[in-house]
C-alpha cells in the first residue's frame, strides 16, 4: 500500500485519514477546502483535535464557546504564525469560512487532560533550523515544550527552494523512551508555485520499507516507520504540516547511522 495520499477532490473534505485507513494506531488527519460561507461540523469522539487555519479565515465554535473569526494569512506562504484551536475528546466543533479557507484537522487519542484553547498565533514564532541548504523555518504549534495536548504533536515547516528538510534522515519508530519514542506521522505538503513538486523518501534500515515519492500541492505522506527526509527542487518552496502521536507525547529520534555525521558536524 502506497504511503502517498492524493486529495480526493479540490473542494470540501479532500483528505480523511484515520488510524484504520492508515493501518496504524494513533494519528488521524483531515483537510477541508471551503468557499466563503460554507460550514462544516464534527464531533471529536475519542480523539482530541487541533484545528489549524492553514490559510484563510473562519468563525469557529467549540466546547460551547464562540471563538470568533480565526485566521490571518490568505496564503500559507505568507509564513505568519497560524491560528489554531485545541478541542478535547468527547466534544465538537463547527467552522464557517468567512473567506476561501483551508482547514486542517489533526487528531490523536484524547485523555480528557486539556480544555479547549487557542494555540496560535500568540506563542508561535517562526524559527530557523539547520545550516546551509539544510536550513528550514519552523512554526511549533504543539510540540512537547507546550503542554497543550494529551497526545498530539503538531508543527509547520517552510523549506526554501533547493533545500532539504527532515534531514539528516531520522526515525522515531521504537517505543524505547528516553532513547527513542514511537511516533506515527503525517506530512501535508504545499508547493509554491503550486504546480511544483517535492521529493520524499521513507525507508527502513533493513530495507523492509523503501518508497520514494514525488509529492504535489495538497498531497499527504504517511510515515509509519523509518527515515523520512524531503527535498524542494530549485524554483519551488515547500511547506508541510506535521502531525505526530504515539504512546507518549515525547519526540525522541535517532539519525540514520550513515548520515549522522552531518548532524555532528553542524552541532
Amino acid at each position: 500500500m502506497t504511503l502517498l495520499r492524493h486529495p480526493t477532490a479540490t473542494h470540501g473534505k479532500v483528505h480523511h485519514i484515520t488510524p484504520e485507513s492508515a493501518g496504524w494506531g494513533y494519528v488521524g488527519f483531515g483537510l477541508y477546502r471551503l468557499a466563503a460561507g460554507e460550514s462544516v461540523a464534527e464531533q471529536t469522539g475519542s480523539t482530541e483535535v487541533i484545528l489549524v487555519l492553514v490559510e484563510g479565515k473562519a468563525r469557529i465554535t467549540a466546547s460551547g464557546q464562540d471563538w470568533g473569526e480565526m485566521g490571518e494569512r490568505l496564503s500559507v506562504f505568507e509564513k505568519t504564525p497560524p491560528h489554531c484551536l485545541y478541542v478535547p475528546n468527547d466534544d465538537g466543533w463547527t467552522a464557517t469560512a468567512t473567506t476561501a479557507c483551508t482547514l486542517a484537522v489533526c487528531a490523536a487519542p484524547g485523555k480528557g487532560g486539556h480544555k479547549a484553547q487557542r494555540l496560535g498565533p500568540d506563542g508561535i514564532t517562526l524559527t530557523p533550523r539547520g545550516k546551509g541548504t539544510n536550513t528550514r523555518h519552523i512554526n511549533n504549534i504543539a510540540m512537547e515544550g507546550r503542554d497543550v495536548a494529551d497526545s498530539l504533536l503538531v508543527t509547520e515547516v517552510f523549506t526554501p527552494a533547493g533545500h532539504w528538510s527532515s534531514y539528516p534522515p531520522h526515525r522515531h519508530d521504537e517505543d524505547d523512551y528516553p532513547n527513542m519514542t514511537y511516533l506515527e506521522e503525517t506530512y501535508y505538503h504545499r508547493l509554491n508555485p503550486s504546480q511544483g513538486f517535492g521529493i520524499q523518501r521513507v525507508w527502513t534500515e533493513d530495507g523492509s520499507l523503501d518508497e520514494t515519492m514525488a509529492v504535489s500541492d495538497h498531497d499527504v505522506v504517511l510515515v509509519p516507520k523509518g527515515h523520512h527526509p524531503c527535498g524542494a527542487p530549485y524554483g519551488y518552496e515547500m511547506y508541510y504540516l506535521n502531525v505526530m502521536a504515539g504512546p507518549i507525547r515525547k519526540w525522541r529520534f535517532k539519525n540514520h547511522p550513515d548520515h549522522d555525521w552531518i548532524a555532528q558536524r553542524d552541532a
